[in-house]
């Protein structure tokens, strides 16, 4: 059984890549619509906020409907909108009455696709029968990661190839990739994480003081995270001055494959060190790259900081999902729909909260925004502080 199911599992991965793709293809264009379209710094931070709300919405809707409609059939909806995303990035700018209302459209179809793969992927790894299950989280999530990486890397690649005035034939190009696996999943075997008689009714769900503690926790995880790593790119090139390619490959391209890499350590060396103890040490080093990348006076330091960042959020968000597991184990895949939903509140509020600040501190810019960031692994870290405390206050 656990044979059969290794395709399951190689299919998730790629899952993961796909999400990776329509949440961080777009960031490393953001400058060129700037200049090509004439959009401003707020209205770009807007397609950020609204990519990720409209996977806030899909997280609400999966919760009641994703068990009555089946995985799979969600899942292979998920790649073909993911892929008919990525193809209208490239084509609706140009063929709606204004270029930003095709990249809203564009966002919208991606939307609805990396939030069912946040929903599912996870549920459908953790039913899986396989070992370890903390350990093949991380291991899972890490794929985000380096899908980020292979999408800055190659993009990279491809604009000097075919050069920057041809930029919309590279998310056409991406498009391939969901496309295809949306077919691989309709041949693998998937099992369902929780039977329906054995699950935590939503209403008792939300009721359970120890869930609303994950929320918080999934939505600073995806506020940390994203704050960075939507902006990296725009920092790298308008605030630090340094060229695109210096810029995407150690800015957003050194945190995908620092936080990959914080993923893959845990993946193989997690019960060595406890979980939490891993997240709350995560979040004091998050706040350290955060005040590195803002204050640093020189560009390649700052650009350490964007990295380290990386490195410091890899494991909040897997390792909070997994906790979660463990702690609510009859929550079924409503308990991750929730979660992912405050995950992508998260990914939303932590690069919007960035544009606005940034758009407001003139003489800061996007600095300023990042400062303001600092907040959400400063959450992180007094929320485990405060659980470490009360499990070790005598009774």
């Amino acid at each position: 059984m656990t044979k059969s199911y290794k395709y399951t599992i190689y299919s998730c991965y790629v899952g993961y890549i796909t999400q990776a793709i329509v949440n961080n293809l777009g960031p490393l264009l953001f400058l060129t619509f700037q200049q090509q379209f004439s959009i401003s710094v707020e209205r770009i931070g807007f397609l950020i906020t609204m990519n990720f709300g409209i996977q806030l919405i899909v997280d609400l809707l999966a919760a009641k409907y994703v068990d009555r409609i089946g995985y799979r059939v969600c899942m292979v909806f998920a790649h073909f909108m993911a892929a008919a995303g990525l193809i209208g990035m490239g084509i609706f700018p140009f063929l709606f009455p204004t270029p930003y209302a095709g990249l809203m459209a564009a966002i919208t179809l991606n939307g609805i696709g990396g939030g069912l793969l946040e929903v599912l992927v996870s549920p459908i790894v953790e039913a899986a029968p396989t070992g370890a299950k903390e350990k093949a989280m991380s291991l899972l999530h890490s794929f985000y990661c380096f899908g980020h990486v292979g999408v800055v890397i190659l993009s990279t690649l491809g604009f000097k190839l075919i050069g920057m005035e041809n930029w919309r034939y590279l998310p056409m190009i991406w498009a391939v990739l969901p496309f295809l696996n949306a077919f691989v999943f309709m041949r693998v075997p998937i099992s369902v994480l929780v039977e329906e008689e054995n699950r935590i009714p939503i209403k008792k769900l939300l009721s359970m003081r120890i869930f609303w503690l994950f929320f918080v926790l999934m939505l600073c995880a995806g506020a940390s995270e994203q704050a960075m790593s939507q902006w990296a790119s725009y920092f790298a090139e308008s605030s630090l001055h340094v060229s695109k390619t210096v810029g995407d490959l150690l800015g957003p391209c050194s945190f995908a494959l620092l936080m990959g890499v914080s993923r893959v350590f845990y993946g193989k060396c997690g019960e060595r060190i406890k979980l939490e103890k891993f997240i709350f040490m995560s979040s004091v080093l998050c706040v350290a790259s955060y005040l590195l990348a803002v204050f640093a006076p020189i560009p390649i330091v700052s650009l350490l900081g964007c990295a380290l960042c990386g490195l410091s959020v890899g494991i909040m968000w897997p390792g909070t999902f997994s906790i979660a597991a463990r702690e609510c184990a009859q929550g079924g895949t409503a308990m991750f729909a929730f979660l992912a939903l405050a995950g992508d509140a998260g990914c939303m509020s932590g690069p919007g909260l960035v544009g606005v600040v940034a758009d407001h501190t003139s003489k800061w810019g996007l600095k300023g925004g990042l400062f303001a960031a600092i907040i959400f692994p400063v959450c992180i870290a007094a929320i485990f502080l405060i659980r470490k405390e009360k499990k070790n206050a005598p009774a």
